[in-house]
């Protein structure tokens, strides 16, 4: 994990309180804790850069809309008033309250 990239995109930690977007049942409102790096080097930094500037930031709230076919891709996350559709990838950098 790139201690730069966590120390810029997260919260005050809350050890042990903390999943993945991606496992966050649908319709349930929370907020956004961190986010980190899944896999991926440097590709991978990019998309945290880019889910920081579209708002994806710590203390935002965040809920899931809906899944795509079979629950997978895209899914549709709301944050503040804005709606976005995400990759699995994607969505697993984000860090939210459990």
């Amino acid at each position: 994990m790139n201690l730069a990239v966590s120390s810029t995109f997260s919260a005050p930690a809350m050890a042990g309180n903390t999943l993945s977007l991606v496992d966050l049942p649908p319709n349930r409102i929370t907020t956004i804790i961190s986010l980190r790096e899944a896999e991926g080097g440097d590709a991978q930094s990019q998309v945290l850069q880019r889910l920081s500037e579209l708002g994806f930031m710590p203390g935002e709230t965040i809920s899931v809309l809906r899944r795509g076919p079979g629950g997978r891709e895209p899914i549709a996350v709301q944050v503040g008033d804005t709606v976005f559709a995400l990759r699995r990838h994607e969505a697993s950098c984000i860090q939210v309250k459990a």
